[in-house]
């Protein structure tokens, strides 16, 4: 059994001859794709070159609040904060300082969500988790799931269409010399990152710009050092010395630490990593510098998710820079919209039209998500750095105000994005109606039972106010059945709903209203019948 108690299978020694779905790309989208295909018995096989996750370049480490209502919902939110490092309750600060052992300047509460314990407006908040972390337990899940074929060590090298299927090309991953094989698959989901071959398959091409600066990662293990820290626990730390100005945090509370270095050229951060991380603490503290990882943020959207049989998501379809933890979350958003989509087209409840609406939905999310985290980007630790914080006392004293305000002025909304997180909407989308697409509104209806937990599996048809207490009205139900749609009615005292809600598989609105003028037509939009 693996370490969350499930039984792992032997894992395929190559891709298989077919299968419904293949997905190119084994972290951590694909799998979340694979894992939204397997809730609805449709299996899958996904292909990734990578055998282990790479511990040390931890990349993301930002679970957002609707990821992780996601998590929830496939039943692993309680084990992933079980081996997040770093638990929910142990810090939301953003700390800004001179050094990581200096003066502070600024600090902001409340960050990425990671205080919304018990809040109403969520069934989850954040959690700090570093990417490999995530990666680890959703390959474990499917590792351990019947309908998952997770095939390690092997990468896509090519696909192309024909009328029914897509014949998926795969080789031995650092063997070109090795025997290809072919998938024949029903659909391909290309999640295989920036440099994507499903991306170029189906004709796509990334548009936009690259930021002038360059970044260089650096993990280190320092044991000592947190007890030299008099700022106390936080998410990060912002460090404004105008010798090297960057940020950095705890991976653990084992003494591992990470770092981003702004500013700094691949080859100078490998040959200085240990100098990098000198300066930005502030201290003499022994450290053992145990990788470095240099990058360029990316301001790039795909012209197009999809084309016939093949589709794209997560960082084959948009990069966008770090600041504000956006990338990958925006990432599970697509496994989670494509996976449930995909699903109701091949088990037949739905027409293949319906896959239409997931460029439709998923590219503005990207584009507004780029938009945010370009903005974010604007201003970073070297402009914030004035050299006066650095000085004796009375140049500080003198420059905290000024600088105070910038930060506020700059970062707010960088660590406070909950409406970009939870507030995007699918209004508009060929399968939304007019005046619905947003996130069903949450709620507690019991002590830790969220309103969540009684959605099905596929749309659910919720019923309050006077249609509980009263005669509730059917004619959606009965227009559901006679389409085939599968339905689940919750039916709810409570105020403050509108009548009637029709929710999709992702929590998100299909329609709402007092009652439905035309059940048929509702049902029809809901699964694109008007695109087949």
């Amino acid at each position: 059994a693996g370490p969350g108690g499930r039984p792992l299978r032997t894992l395929a020694a190559a891709p298989p001859a077919a299968v419904p779905v293949a997905i190119a790309g084994g972290g951590p989208v694909g799998p979340a794709t694979g894992l939204e295909l397997s809730r609805r018995a449709i299996a899958s096989a996904v292909i990734e070159p990578r055998p282990d996750v790479a511990w040390l370049r931890p990349r993301a480490k930002t679970v957002s609040a609707r990821t992780m209502e996601h998590f929830r919902r496939w039943g692993l939110a309680a084990e992933l904060r079980d081996r997040s490092p770093l638990k929910v309750g142990w810090s939301s600060d953003i700390v800004f300082c001179t050094t990581l052992t200096g003066r502070e300047v600024y600090r902001f509460h409340d960050a990425f969500g990671l205080g919304l314990v018990g809040s109403d407006r969520v069934a989850e908040p954040g959690q700090q988790a570093p990417q490999p972390v995530v990666e680890q337990l959703l390959r474990e899940v499917a590792a351990a799931d019947p309908r998952i074929e997770l095939v390690t060590g092997w990468r896509v090298t090519g696909a192309h269409q024909e009328r029914d299927q897509v014949l998926v090309a795969a080789l031995p991953a650092g063997d070109p010399d090795g025997a290809p094989v072919t998938v024949e698959a029903a659909y391909v989901a290309g999640c295989d990152g920036p440099r994507s071959v499903i991306r170029g398959a189906l004709g796509g091409r990334f548009d936009g710009s690259e930021d002038g600066r360059r970044n260089v990662n650096v993990t280190f293990r320092a044991p000592a050092l947190a007890a030299l820290v008099p700022h106390g626990p936080a998410v990060q730390y912002w460090v404004l010395d105008p010798a090297q100005a960057g940020l950095m945090g705890r991976l653990d509370l084992d003494g591992v630490w990470w770092c981003i270095a702004n500013g700094v050229s691949q080859a100078s951060g490998e040959a200085h990593a240990a100098g990098i991380v000198a300066t930005m603490t502030g201290s003499e503290v022994p450290f053992e510098v145990l990788a470095t990882d240099a990058w360029t943020a990316r301001m790039q959207l795909a012209d197009r998710y999809a084309s016939g049989r093949m589709f794209i998501a997560g960082d084959a379809a948009h990069q966008n820079p770090p600041y504000g933890g956006h990338g990958f979350n925006t990432g599970i958003g697509d496994a989670v919209n494509l996976g449930w989509k995909l699903a109701a087209v091949l088990n037949g409840w739905a027409p293949p039209g319906l896959l239409d609406s997931y460029e439709a939905e998923r590219r503005p999310v990207a584009r507004i998500t780029i938009d945010e985290a370009a903005r974010n980007m604007a201003t970073l630790g070297p402009e914030l750095a004035d050299p006066r914080l650095a000085g004796p006392d009375e140049a500080f004293a003198a420059a905290l105000p000024g600088a105070r305000a910038a930060i506020e002025r700059a970062k707010d909304r960088e660590f406070h994005g909950l409406d970009l997180v939870l507030g995007y909407t699918y209004a508009g989308s060929p399968i939304t109606a007019p005046g619905a697409g947003e996130r069903l509104p949450h709620r507690w209806l019991g002590p830790g039972d969220s309103l969540y937990d009684h959605l099905g599996p596929e749309f659910t048809l919720i019923r309050s106010g006077p249609h509980h207490s009263g005669t509730p009205d059917d004619t959606l139900v009965k227009a559901a059945a006679v389409a085939g749609l599968p339905l689940t009615v919750l039916d709810l005292d409570t105020a403050g709903l509108p009548p009637l809600i029709l929710v999709r598989p992702d929590q998100h609105v299909s329609w709402q209203g007092p009652q439905a003028p035309d059940p048929e037509a509702i049902v029809r939009q809901a699964v694109s019948a008007a695109l087949a």
